[in-house]
């Protein structure tokens, strides 16, 4: 005779929850940025930009993964917010580079300064033991792929 008791609800598949949180911190970070007006993808190519400076479009384009074409949009938006430069490539006049201004550096540090902040919020319940656990297993994860 079965049991009376309801059968718990079964867990989600791990790559599910990892899909839940990774889409929780992605919609947190759009609102982290919202008061700097800059969307996700422009955070990126900022990082992006700091990291590589100076560098050429089609780098960035590489490291966000994009079409060539598409970051033209991203940079130009930037430029015209005043957090990025372009300048002539030195190695090739026939190519330009992009830089960070001062705005750009100052802007890329408060959003990093932001995000961190909103990680560290996400993540105040957990214990630092379970933190250093997930970060060890993803750490694993990522450096396995």
């Amino acid at each position: 005779m079965p049991s009376a008791r309801a059968a718990a609800p079964p867990e989600p598949p791990l790559g599910e929850l990892v899909m839940q949180v990774a889409r929780g911190l992605r919609r947190r970070f759009a609102a982290t940025l919202e008061p700097w007006g800059v969307t996700p993808h422009e955070s990126r190519a900022l990082r992006v930009i700091g990291e590589h400076e100076p560098t050429r479009l089609g780098v960035v384009a590489q490291h966000l993964r994009i079409a060539p074409r598409s970051v033209t949009d991203v940079v130009d938006s930037l430029e015209a917010r005043g957090f990025v430069a372009r300048e002539p490539d030195p190695s090739d006049r026939r190519a330009t580079r992009v830089a960070l201004t001062t705005q750009g550096r100052a802007v890329l540090a408060e959003l990093d300064a932001a995000r961190r902040a909103d990680h560290e919020s996400y993540f105040a319940d957990l214990s630092e033991r379970d933190r250093a656990a997930l970060a060890r297993i993803l750490g694993r994860l990522v450096d396995d792929r």
